[in-house]
């Protein structure tokens, strides 16, 4: 019961973002597509510039420390 409540509380969600994004573009279908589409373009490269910033900073940290970490995770049952 309650994974039903959750899925109608997540449409309920979807929705509302759908009509809020119509409603900022006017009613314009069109319109609103194109924002969708710049803003995940937007975003699409905002990830990539993390994920090489995070390529970059894995050069510099220990392997050792690394290691370690992991380790100390898997004892204390936390994957991450």
């Amino acid at each position: 019961m309650a994974a039903s409540v959750e899925g109608r509380e997540s449409r309920d969600r979807l929705e509302a973002a759908v009509d809020q994004a119509i409603a900022v573009c006017d009613g314009e279908p069109r319109a609103t597509i194109r924002a969708l589409i710049a803003a995940n373009d937007l975003l699409l490269e905002r990830n990539a510039a993390l994920v090489a910033e995070l390529d970059h900073a894995w050069h510099w940290i220990s392997p050792g420390y690394t290691r370690s970490t992991n380790r100390r995770r898997m004892k204390s049952g936390d994957p991450d």
